[in-house]
């Protein structure tokens, strides 16, 4: 299991379990908030669940691919620390991770 800290738009943190193997986007959804969109369902072909992972914490990610960083450039709210929920795979080793909900485009 994986700890994810969650900031949603309006700035409350929400604690959620995510089990191993899951995606962000999949935990975010599971745990019931409703601020990700998510319309591809994880396919990586919109950027509709786009968060922020916090200084720190990015490194506990596979790397950014080509197909998530074009995706993220449509975005009007990219920073360094952007990325696509659904491209970050729980692993359980990764200790508890802190993101914040990208405001929507």
């Amino acid at each position: 299991m994986g700890n994810l800290i969650v900031t949603d738009r309006s700035g409350q943190e929400h604690n959620l379990q995510a089990a191993e193997g899951l995606s962000v986007m999949e935990a975010i959804r599971d745990g019931g908030m409703d601020q990700l969109l998510a319309l591809c369902g994880g396919c990586c072909s919109c950027a509709t669940c786009h968060v922020y992972v916090e200084d720190g914490y990015d490194n506990r990610f596979g790397p950014m691919t080509e197909d998530e960083n074009d995706l993220l450039d449509s975005s009007d709210h990219r920073t360094a620390q952007s990325r696509l929920s659904c491209q970050l795979i729980v692993n359980g080793e990764q200790g508890p991770i802190k993101l914040t909900i990208a405001p929507e485009d």
